[in-house]
């Protein structure tokens, strides 16, 4: 066991995703927050010690200095750019412990052909087949020519809006046009996995794998899963690991995969997210993220029981990573986003609830891209806020969640309302059952 002392820890981001690290670190009794972003999130910056706005959170120069000017011990870099970038490289260069892999490492997330072939290379299992790509001529006509479906992904980072799967958001005709009218060069071309996806969010360092609960997150951006891919419209877990339509095995299946990723990496450190497809197989990989994801954070990190900061202390000691304990609780988070996105948002609506009324609902609210004016919060053209409803059991914290989103109003925003409930789980368990003949 490290010895305790108080530590400064910096935040990088500032979303969703940061404003749920900032309350596990603030729950820490032997920690100061500080906080580095390219926009003001009002509910980090209510928590942190200082708040530095920056041009640019992707550029090592600027985060180092600003980890100087704090005194930070410790970082945590949240979304993906910096990472790419090589933020933690020059953190950890610069004498500040950053939770997070470096550049090479992220290439898991950031680069999806290096994602495949290292799958191939070291053997790691549910990779589906695959080709790749170095133009876009060339993976349109491979498109038009497969057999089957298949899903079609850019090579670097989209935002999570990049894929495109035929045989479920568009026609092959429609894929082989969305390949050759876009603006990426590189491809990733492989077999459409069938099921039901779900995450498995791990926390690695020194060689050490700890898991938290499944998730499933929602892209599509409409009811009843229609729409366009977002960043995520919302999530949920149960009060265990696993979810409604899998089984504890389907879980260590996947939790065998991180731990095969880990083996082959070993210098890895932070969160690794894996994105699984159940299939009446067993889990596939649909891709690998290296950082927490948006929403899945804000569902597991408010009922991580664990000290956030302590096992930061540890991993920065080249030590075994504590074991995790987690509150047997559900949760179910809603993504409250402006009127007309992903398509089309229109920015400006006010933003009508805060984290005491939330709070008095029964639920949670992380902010995550708004506009924090003197005369209130406004929404941007992203994702504006999620609320987090925690209780005994799926359908007591949808009800918490929805509860709280009705005191937002909807007035601007759009949300997804069938998110955890009981007609939208029972579709995913049906769709289980009849791909696996039951």
């Amino acid at each position: 066991m490290s010895t305790s002392e108080h530590e400064r820890v910096l935040l990088v981001g500032g979303g969703g995703r940061e404003h749920a690290v900032a309350r596990a670190v603030d729950r820490a009794a032997d920690a100061s927050l500080y906080a580095c972003a390219s926009n003001r999130n009002p509910g980090i910056d209510a928590l942190a010690e200082a708040y530095r706005v920056v041009d640019d959170e992707t550029d090592p120069e600027t985060v180092v200095e600003v980890a100087r000017e704090v005194g930070a011990t410790l970082s945590v870099v949240g979304p993906e750019a910096p990472l790419q970038a090589g933020v933690t490289d020059a953190l950890d260069e610069a004498g500040v412990y950053a939770f997070g892999p470096k550049a090479a490492e992220a290439r898991i997330e950031t680069d999806k052909r290096f994602q495949r072939e290292f799958m191939q290379r070291e053997g790691i299992p549910g990779c589906p087949e695959f080709e790749t790509f170095e133009d876009a001529d060339a993976a349109a006509d491979h498109v038009a020519a497969v057999d089957g479906d298949v899903a079609v992904k850019p090579r670097g980072l989209t935002g999570g809006k990049g894929v495109r799967v035929t045989g479920d958001q568009l026609t092959r005709d429609e894929a082989v046009d969305y390949v050759r009218e876009s603006d990426y060069d590189e491809w990733v071309v492989e077999e459409r996995l069938v099921g039901e996806e779900f995450t498995v969010q791990a926390f690695v360092a020194n060689g050490s794998v700890r898991t938290s609960p499944a998730v499933q997150d929602h892209k599509r951006a409409y009811e009843g899963d229609e729409g366009p891919n977002t960043g995520g419209m919302g999530s949920y877990t149960d009060a265990c690991f696993e979810l409604p339509f899998m089984s504890g095995a389907d879980y260590e299946a996947a939790v065998d995969v991180i731990e095969a990723v880990v083996d082959a990496m070993p210098d890895y450190k932070g969160i690794l997210y894996g994105q699984f497809m159940l299939t009446e197989d067993g889990p596939r990989v649909v891709e690998f993220n290296a950082r927490f994801g948006d929403p899945e954070a804000m569902n597991t990190l408010p009922v991580l029981e664990t000290d956030f900061v302590e096992l930061l202390r540890e991993a920065r000691a080249g030590a075994d990573l504590p074991e995790l304990a987690f509150e047997a609780k559900a949760t179910v988070c809603k993504y409250a986003v402006p009127d007309g996105y992903p398509t089309d948002p229109e920015a400006g609506a006010p933003v009508r609830i805060d984290e005491e009324s939330a709070a008095e609902a029964g639920a949670r609210l992380f902010y995550a891209s708004v506009d924090a004016r003197e005369d209130g919060v406004y929404t941007t053209t992203s994702r504006s806020f999620g609320v987090v409803g925690i209780a005994d059991d799926i359908a007591a914290a949808e009800e918490l969640a929805a509860t709280a989103l009705a005191e937002a109003g909807e007035e601007g925003l759009r949300v997804r309302h069938d998110i955890g409930t009981a007609d939208l789980l029972q579709k995913r368990i049906d769709h289980m059952n009849e791909l696996r003949g039951r």
